[in-house]
């Protein structure tokens, strides 16, 4: 298993020290046991469909509401 230093501030830490003592685990299991929830969550959100994905995409760009009527507006596209 890799070791991970990291910073975190002062009431992180009182919490996590009490969360320890309360359940009799180390500070680092339960560290670890978050990361793997954070993650799983992470994954869960991360599943659906395109539009789901992107939604808060929808209606970000400006542009003509006529592209997929207008052939026009498509001329030297590409080029």
């Amino acid at each position: 298993m890799k070791t991970l230093t990291l910073k975190i501030p002062q009431i992180l830490e009182a919490r996590l020290n009490v969360v320890a003592r309360k359940n009799g685990l180390s500070r680092s299991e339960i560290v670890r046991r978050a990361l793997v929830e954070y993650f799983s969550r992470d994954e869960v959100s991360n599943q659906g469909s395109f539009l789901d994905l992107s939604q808060d995409l929808a209606g970000s760009i400006e542009g003509s509401p006529e592209l997929s009527t207008n052939k026009a507006l498509f001329e030297g596209y590409g080029k």
